[in-house]
Protein backbone atom coordinates (compact mmCIF):
# COMPACT_ATOMS: atom_id res chain seq x y z
CA UNK A 1 0.00 0.00 0.00
CA UNK A 2 1.22 3.50 -1.04
CA UNK A 3 0.82 6.86 -2.34
CA UNK A 4 1.53 8.22 -5.41
CA UNK A 5 1.44 11.96 -6.62
CA UNK A 6 -0.49 13.03 -9.64
CA UNK A 7 0.61 16.35 -11.27
CA UNK A 8 -2.20 18.00 -13.52
CA UNK A 9 -1.47 19.63 -16.83
CA UNK A 10 -3.53 22.96 -18.25
CA UNK A 11 -6.94 22.91 -18.58
CA UNK A 12 -7.57 22.51 -15.11
CA UNK A 13 -6.85 26.17 -14.07
CA UNK A 14 -8.66 28.99 -12.82
CA UNK A 15 -8.01 32.23 -12.22
CA UNK A 16 -6.55 33.61 -9.06
CA UNK A 17 -5.63 29.46 -8.01
CA UNK A 18 -2.02 30.57 -6.96
CA UNK A 19 -3.62 32.51 -4.45
CA UNK A 20 -5.70 30.11 -2.93
CA UNK A 21 -2.60 27.52 -2.43
CA UNK A 22 -2.73 26.25 1.64
CA UNK A 23 -0.92 28.62 3.68
CA UNK A 24 2.73 27.20 4.11
CA UNK A 25 5.90 28.50 4.50
CA UNK A 26 7.11 26.28 1.84
CA UNK A 27 4.39 27.20 -0.54
CA UNK A 28 5.16 30.84 0.02
CA UNK A 29 9.05 30.10 -0.43
CA UNK A 30 8.08 28.25 -3.74
CA UNK A 31 6.58 31.17 -5.14
CA UNK A 32 9.35 33.39 -3.76
CA UNK A 33 11.61 31.26 -5.75
CA UNK A 34 9.68 31.34 -9.15
CA UNK A 35 9.57 35.15 -8.88
CA UNK A 36 13.33 35.21 -8.68
CA UNK A 37 14.05 32.91 -11.04
CA UNK A 38 11.40 34.25 -13.70
CA UNK A 39 12.04 37.46 -13.12
CA UNK A 40 8.58 38.36 -12.63
CA UNK A 41 6.15 38.05 -9.99
CA UNK A 42 4.54 35.12 -10.21
CA UNK A 43 1.23 35.80 -8.26
CA UNK A 44 0.43 38.03 -11.34
CA UNK A 45 0.43 35.51 -13.74
CA UNK A 46 -3.18 33.62 -12.68
CA UNK A 47 -5.16 36.71 -13.23
CA UNK A 48 -7.84 35.29 -15.79
CA UNK A 49 -6.32 38.15 -18.43
CA UNK A 50 -2.74 36.70 -17.87
CA UNK A 51 -3.79 32.95 -17.89
CA UNK A 52 -5.13 33.71 -21.41
CA UNK A 53 -1.58 32.79 -22.50
CA UNK A 54 -0.18 29.43 -22.47
CA UNK A 55 2.94 30.32 -21.15
CA UNK A 56 1.31 31.89 -17.56
CA UNK A 57 -0.75 28.61 -17.90
CA UNK A 58 1.80 26.08 -17.70
CA UNK A 59 4.62 27.85 -15.72
CA UNK A 60 1.73 28.71 -12.66
CA UNK A 61 0.37 24.93 -12.95
CA UNK A 62 4.63 23.95 -12.32
CA UNK A 63 4.71 26.35 -9.61
CA UNK A 64 1.51 25.09 -7.97
CA UNK A 65 2.45 21.53 -7.77
CA UNK A 66 6.01 22.20 -6.62
CA UNK A 67 4.91 24.04 -4.19
CA UNK A 68 2.04 22.06 -2.62
CA UNK A 69 4.40 18.61 -3.29
CA UNK A 70 7.59 20.65 -0.88
CA UNK A 71 4.36 21.26 1.52
CA UNK A 72 3.57 17.53 1.60
CA UNK A 73 7.09 16.35 2.17
CA UNK A 74 7.77 18.54 4.90
CA UNK A 75 4.60 17.46 6.54
CA UNK A 76 5.57 13.67 6.72
CA UNK A 77 3.90 12.62 3.18
CA UNK A 78 6.42 9.94 1.12
CA UNK A 79 4.83 9.40 -1.92
CA UNK A 80 6.49 6.18 -3.37
CA UNK A 81 5.42 7.01 -7.07
CA UNK A 82 4.96 9.99 -9.38
CA UNK A 83 3.23 10.90 -12.92
CA UNK A 84 2.61 14.12 -14.26
CA UNK A 85 -0.10 14.94 -17.29
CA UNK A 86 1.60 16.90 -19.95
CA UNK A 87 3.38 19.95 -18.20
CA UNK A 88 2.76 18.37 -15.30
CA UNK A 89 5.37 15.78 -16.12
CA UNK A 90 7.59 18.92 -15.32
CA UNK A 91 6.66 18.69 -11.83
CA UNK A 92 6.61 14.94 -11.29
CA UNK A 93 10.32 14.71 -12.66
CA UNK A 94 11.02 17.82 -10.22
CA UNK A 95 9.31 15.54 -7.03
CA UNK A 96 11.58 12.56 -7.97
CA UNK A 97 14.56 14.53 -7.98
CA UNK A 98 15.45 14.30 -11.21
CA UNK A 99 14.97 17.69 -12.26
CA UNK A 100 15.85 20.86 -10.21
CA UNK A 101 12.68 23.20 -10.08
CA UNK A 102 15.46 26.08 -10.70
CA UNK A 103 15.96 24.25 -14.49
CA UNK A 104 12.10 23.27 -14.93
CA UNK A 105 11.22 26.31 -14.94
CA UNK A 106 13.30 27.76 -17.95
CA UNK A 107 12.59 24.24 -19.31
CA UNK A 108 8.60 24.72 -18.87
CA UNK A 109 9.00 28.51 -20.32
CA UNK A 110 10.54 27.36 -23.40
CA UNK A 111 7.97 24.59 -23.75
CA UNK A 112 5.52 27.06 -23.55
CA UNK A 113 6.39 29.89 -26.14
CA UNK A 114 7.24 27.40 -28.60
CA UNK A 115 3.96 25.98 -28.45
CA UNK A 116 2.69 29.70 -28.29
CA UNK A 117 4.84 30.75 -31.01
CA UNK A 118 4.11 28.25 -33.31
CA UNK A 119 0.39 28.04 -32.65
CA UNK A 120 -0.78 31.68 -31.76
CA UNK A 121 -4.51 31.45 -32.57
CA UNK A 122 -6.69 29.07 -34.69
CA UNK A 123 -5.91 25.86 -32.36
CA UNK A 124 -7.04 24.06 -29.52
CA UNK A 125 -8.31 20.92 -27.45
CA UNK A 126 -11.27 18.90 -27.24
CA UNK A 127 -12.72 16.32 -24.73
CA UNK A 128 -14.68 13.88 -25.91
CA UNK A 129 -16.61 11.30 -23.42
CA UNK A 130 -17.94 8.67 -23.57
CA UNK A 131 -16.82 6.90 -26.45
CA UNK A 132 -13.83 4.39 -26.50
CA UNK A 133 -10.26 4.87 -28.35
CA UNK A 134 -11.39 3.01 -31.41
CA UNK A 135 -14.50 4.12 -31.78
CA UNK A 136 -12.79 8.17 -31.65
CA UNK A 137 -9.82 6.67 -33.92
CA UNK A 138 -12.41 6.23 -36.08
CA UNK A 139 -14.02 9.56 -35.80
CA UNK A 140 -10.81 11.16 -36.02
CA UNK A 141 -9.99 9.66 -39.46
CA UNK A 142 -13.32 9.87 -41.18
CA UNK A 143 -12.62 13.71 -40.15
CA UNK A 144 -9.20 13.60 -41.83
CA UNK A 145 -6.87 12.70 -39.64
CA UNK A 146 -3.79 14.01 -40.70
CA UNK A 147 -4.79 15.79 -43.69
CA UNK A 148 -7.12 17.62 -41.38
CA UNK A 149 -4.47 18.08 -38.49
CA UNK A 150 -6.54 16.53 -36.38
CA UNK A 151 -5.06 14.25 -33.84
CA UNK A 152 -5.74 12.03 -30.55
CA UNK A 153 -3.96 14.06 -27.90
CA UNK A 154 -4.82 12.35 -24.94
CA UNK A 155 -6.80 8.74 -23.53
CA UNK A 156 -7.50 9.93 -20.00
CA UNK A 157 -9.89 6.92 -19.48
CA UNK A 158 -11.14 4.10 -21.44
CA UNK A 159 -14.05 6.64 -22.61
CA UNK A 160 -12.43 9.65 -22.08
CA UNK A 161 -10.22 11.01 -24.77
CA UNK A 162 -8.90 14.16 -26.36
CA UNK A 163 -8.27 15.98 -29.60
CA UNK A 164 -5.81 18.32 -30.96
CA UNK A 165 -6.10 20.46 -34.12
CA UNK A 166 -7.66 23.31 -35.62
CA UNK A 167 -10.53 25.47 -34.90
CA UNK A 168 -12.54 23.90 -37.30
CA UNK A 169 -11.50 20.44 -37.44
CA UNK A 170 -12.37 20.15 -33.88
CA UNK A 171 -15.73 21.40 -34.15
CA UNK A 172 -16.67 19.29 -36.55
CA UNK A 173 -15.33 16.33 -34.53
CA UNK A 174 -17.34 17.61 -31.29
CA UNK A 175 -20.56 17.39 -33.83
CA UNK A 176 -19.84 14.29 -35.02
CA UNK A 177 -19.15 13.08 -31.37
CA UNK A 178 -22.41 13.99 -30.17
CA UNK A 179 -23.91 12.39 -33.28
CA UNK A 180 -22.06 8.68 -32.43
CA UNK A 181 -23.39 9.15 -29.21
CA UNK A 182 -20.94 10.92 -27.05
CA UNK A 183 -21.66 11.73 -22.85
CA UNK A 184 -19.95 15.19 -23.59
CA UNK A 185 -18.14 16.82 -26.57
CA UNK A 186 -17.05 20.18 -25.96
CA UNK A 187 -13.61 22.46 -26.02
CA UNK A 188 -11.47 22.62 -23.55
CA UNK A 189 -9.48 26.09 -21.79
CA UNK A 190 -6.28 24.96 -23.81
CA UNK A 191 -5.24 27.66 -26.80
CA UNK A 192 -2.57 25.13 -28.53
CA UNK A 193 -2.77 22.11 -30.19
CA UNK A 194 -0.63 19.75 -27.39
CA UNK A 195 0.20 15.80 -27.83
CA UNK A 196 0.63 15.83 -31.40
CA UNK A 197 2.95 15.83 -34.16
CA UNK A 198 1.80 19.23 -34.89
CA UNK A 199 4.61 20.08 -31.97
CA UNK A 200 7.44 18.19 -33.41
CA UNK A 201 9.86 21.18 -33.15
CA UNK A 202 8.84 22.53 -29.88
CA UNK A 203 9.86 18.59 -28.95
CA UNK A 204 13.41 19.22 -31.08
CA UNK A 205 13.71 22.49 -28.88
CA UNK A 206 13.18 20.68 -25.87
CA UNK A 207 16.06 18.03 -26.37
CA UNK A 208 18.83 20.70 -27.55
CA UNK A 209 17.68 22.23 -24.25
CA UNK A 210 17.92 19.26 -22.06
CA UNK A 211 21.34 18.39 -23.67
CA UNK A 212 22.59 21.43 -21.33
CA UNK A 213 20.72 20.49 -17.90
CA UNK A 214 22.05 17.89 -15.17
CA UNK A 215 19.59 15.38 -14.50
CA UNK A 216 19.85 12.35 -11.90
CA UNK A 217 18.33 9.74 -11.49
CA UNK A 218 14.94 9.41 -10.02
CA UNK A 219 14.71 8.43 -6.11
CA UNK A 220 11.20 7.05 -6.79
CA UNK A 221 9.49 5.47 -9.98
CA UNK A 222 8.40 8.19 -12.29
CA UNK A 223 5.96 6.87 -14.43
CA UNK A 224 5.83 8.43 -18.23
CA UNK A 225 3.28 10.16 -20.33
CA UNK A 226 3.88 8.38 -24.13
CA UNK A 227 4.71 4.84 -22.99
CA UNK A 228 2.70 4.88 -19.61
CA UNK A 229 5.82 2.74 -18.08
CA UNK A 230 8.14 3.68 -15.29
CA UNK A 231 10.94 5.54 -15.93
CA UNK A 232 14.36 4.15 -13.53
CA UNK A 233 16.70 6.47 -15.30
CA UNK A 234 17.53 10.11 -15.99
CA UNK A 235 17.80 9.59 -19.55
CA UNK A 236 14.07 7.41 -19.27
CA UNK A 237 12.83 10.94 -17.36
CA UNK A 238 14.37 12.85 -20.35
CA UNK A 239 12.82 11.41 -22.84
CA UNK A 240 9.10 11.12 -21.85
CA UNK A 241 9.71 15.24 -21.01
CA UNK A 242 10.71 15.76 -24.08
CA UNK A 243 8.26 13.81 -26.12
CA UNK A 244 5.01 14.01 -24.25
CA UNK A 245 4.22 17.74 -26.08
CA UNK A 246 4.11 15.75 -29.52
CA UNK A 247 2.80 12.33 -28.83
CA UNK A 248 -0.16 11.13 -27.43
CA UNK A 249 -0.40 10.82 -23.49
CA UNK A 250 -2.08 7.50 -22.02
CA UNK A 251 -2.51 8.59 -19.10
CA UNK A 252 -5.26 6.14 -18.16
CA UNK A 253 -2.10 3.08 -18.76
CA UNK A 254 0.03 5.44 -16.87
CA UNK A 255 -2.01 5.28 -13.86
CA UNK A 256 -2.60 1.48 -14.23
CA UNK A 257 0.98 1.16 -13.67
CA UNK A 258 0.73 3.28 -10.66
CA UNK A 259 -1.88 1.24 -9.46
CA UNK A 260 -0.04 -2.46 -10.08
CA UNK A 261 2.99 -0.66 -8.10
CA UNK A 262 1.07 -0.71 -5.07
CA UNK A 263 -0.81 2.92 -4.76
CA UNK A 264 -4.00 3.28 -3.08
CA UNK A 265 -3.84 7.14 -1.95
CA UNK A 266 -3.48 9.14 -4.92
CA UNK A 267 -3.18 12.94 -4.24
CA UNK A 268 -3.72 15.57 -6.99
CA UNK A 269 -1.81 19.01 -6.25
CA UNK A 270 -3.83 22.06 -7.73
CA UNK A 271 -5.17 23.02 -9.96
CA UNK A 272 -8.21 20.99 -10.56
CA UNK A 273 -9.88 17.74 -9.49
CA UNK A 274 -9.41 16.12 -13.12
CA UNK A 275 -6.94 13.29 -12.36
CA UNK A 276 -8.50 12.13 -8.71
CA UNK A 277 -11.75 12.09 -10.37
CA UNK A 278 -10.45 9.24 -12.84
CA UNK A 279 -8.69 7.41 -10.58
CA UNK A 280 -11.13 7.38 -7.80
CA UNK A 281 -12.95 6.02 -10.95
CA UNK A 282 -10.88 3.46 -12.53
CA UNK A 283 -9.57 2.25 -9.03
CA UNK A 284 -12.59 1.24 -6.71
CA UNK A 285 -10.43 0.15 -4.09
CA UNK A 286 -8.71 3.56 -3.73
CA UNK A 287 -8.87 6.64 -1.99
CA UNK A 288 -8.32 10.16 -4.28
CA UNK A 289 -8.16 13.30 -3.40
CA UNK A 290 -7.31 16.75 -4.64
CA UNK A 291 -5.94 19.71 -2.91
CA UNK A 292 -8.61 21.82 -4.56
CA UNK A 293 -11.51 20.29 -3.30
CA UNK A 294 -10.03 18.74 0.27
CA UNK A 295 -8.49 20.50 3.14
CA UNK A 296 -4.82 19.89 3.52
CA UNK A 297 -5.36 18.71 7.19
CA UNK A 298 -7.59 15.99 5.49
CA UNK A 299 -5.17 15.30 3.30
CA UNK A 300 -2.42 14.73 5.39
CA UNK A 301 -4.95 12.86 7.96
CA UNK A 302 -5.85 10.67 5.05
CA UNK A 303 -1.69 10.25 4.10
CA UNK A 304 -1.13 9.11 7.55
CA UNK A 305 -3.20 6.55 7.41
CA UNK A 306 -2.15 4.99 4.44
CA UNK A 307 1.70 5.11 5.53
CA UNK A 308 0.61 3.17 8.97
CA UNK A 309 -0.50 0.60 7.34
CA UNK A 310 2.08 0.14 4.63
CA UNK A 311 4.02 -0.74 7.10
Amino acid sequence: MSIALLFPGQGAQSPGFLHRLPEHPLVRATLDQASQILGEDILALDSAEALSSTIAVQLTTLVAGVAVWRCLVEEGVNAAAVAGLSVGAFAAAVACDTLSFADALPLVKLRAQGMERTYPQGYGMAAIIGLDERRVTALVERAGGANAQLYLANVNAPAQMVLAGPDAALEAAIAAARQAGARKAKRLAVSVPSHCPLLDEVSRELAQAMTKIELKTPRIPYVGNCRARVARDAAGVAEDLINNVAHTVRWHDATVVLYELGARLFIEPPPGQVLSRLAREAFGDARSVALDEVQLDSVLLLAEREQSRAV
